[in-house]
């Protein structure tokens, strides 16, 4: 059983704070939240609460901990993790910059420790089959990722809230739901060559931008069309074309409370065919693929190469919304 702190006790640290109290691989021993309500809210379930991350460092119990703080915040916590020998595990992005996710990967190795990363969508049983297909062929050499994510959860909070900054949210949405479809294209495709991002406030008063929409050119030569958007009820869809055939998921519901998904294939010469998947709890599933690599049982299945890839492709998206003009994604 791995024992962890869960940093930061908003939003979604709630959420991985409940869900991990259903595993058998990972106990939240502590948490880490300077805000009293939080700390009030983790005591009622019986969980040691520290102020500061020092606190929770320093404790031999703890082995890993579950960052679930703001963006900015990654790259420090990172270093002080590793430092203090700690396995981690780290909310989505991992950082905004490809210099500071090359330093957290550095780090991490050298200390012997185990990073992971939030990005529970690999984990949804439809988008391992989508993986399965693509790598077996049977969807041809591929060409196209559509992918598409919406949803209006964010128009409630107040307006000072962090993830709606610029500095925490640079192109809007793209740090909120772009960012998991980014990283499902690099998993299939590899590293990204170029993007053109355009990133605008168009159906609410988010200042930061609620509408995105980029294309990303991979070394592969295949496409990536994505759109994020904050201002519209919640839809998913990722879809990938291949010269053989192609594969789409649709969402039931939001990742937050998963209801299932449908999978339809189609391959040349035959029609499409659609299957229902069951709600599977794939944020569990990531964490406790954390928890196996901590504790020797099996490797992250995340490889940090395609951690990189992901953070250099974000990082020129960001650079196209702002300059509008197509930007180069550095080598990863």
């Amino acid at each position: 059983m791995l024992e962890v702190a869960v940093v930061g006790l908003g939003w979604w640290g709630r959420i991985i704070t409940a869900t991990l109290a259903e595993s058998g691989k990972l106990r939240v021993r502590r948490a880490v939240d300077p805000d009293p309500t939080s700390a009030e809210w983790a005591r009622r379930r019986g969980i040691a609460v520290s102020a500061g991350l020092a606190e929770a460092l320093a404790d031999p119990a703890i082995k890993g901990v579950v960052l679930a703080t703001p963006h900015t915040l990654h790259t420090g916590q990172i270093a002080a993790a590793a430092a203090a020998g700690k396995h981690v595990f780290c909310e989505k992005p991992l950082a905004l910059r490809l210099a500071d996710v090359r330093e957290s990967v550095r780090l991490c190795n050298a200390a012997g420790v185990v990073l992971a990363v939030g990005h529970e969508r690999r984990f949804e049983p439809p988008m391992q089959e989508v993986k399965r297909l693509a790598a077996s062929g049977a969807l041809g050499t591929l060409l196209q990722i559509e992918a598409a994510f919406s949803q209006d959860k964010f128009l409630s909070l107040p307006p000072a809230n962090w993830r709606l900054s610029a500095a925490e949210a640079p192109a809007g949405p793209m740090t909120a739901t772009g960012i998991h479809q980014l990283d499902l294209a690099v998993g299939l495709l590899g590293p990204a060559e170029r993007a053109f991002a355009s990133a605008r406030a168009l159906g609410s008063d988010l200042v930061n931008g609620d509408t995105l929409g980029a294309l990303v050119t991979f070394k592969s030569g295949a496409n990536l069309l994505l759109s994020a958007i904050l201002a519209t009820p919640f839809a998913g869809r990722f879809a990938v074309f291949g010269n053989r055939g192609w594969a789409e998921v649709r969402d039931k519901a939001h990742p937050e409370a998963p209801e299932g998904w449908v999978l339809t294939t189609c391959r040349r010469g035959e029609r499409p065919e659609s299957r229902d998947y069951p709600a599977a709890p794939a944020v569990r599933a990531n964490l406790e693929a954390f928890a196996d690599a901590a504790e020797g049982r099996a490797p992250y299945p995340v490889p940090q190469s395609e951690m990189i890839a992901n953070i250099a492709a974000l990082e020129a998206i960001f650079r196209s919304a702002a300059s509008g003009a197509v930007e180069p994604v550095e080598a990863p």
